[in-house]
């Protein structure tokens, strides 16, 4: 018998359902799966923005005079 069947014959009724990643953490899986989604954007976000920054920095700066590269 493998270890899903006998967790299943276990928990019964609550197989399945929501359940918490670590017993003695109150974060359930749902909640981590909402993080992980959250923070991924976060980092989209700062990507996005050091480009912007990079591009307005080394560029766009430069081409209406508001400041000159260093050589």
């Amino acid at each position: 018998m493998g270890e899903a069947k006998r967790r299943r014959e276990a928990l019964g009724e609550q197989y399945g359902q929501e359940a918490r990643i670590l017993p003695w953490v109150p974060i359930t899986k749902t909640q981590a799966n909402l993080f992980v989604e959250w923070t991924t954007r976060g980092a989209w976000l700062g990507i996005i923005l050091m480009v912007i920054g990079w591009v307005t920095i080394r560029f766009i700066g430069p081409a209406f005079g508001w400041w000159q590269l260093a050589d």
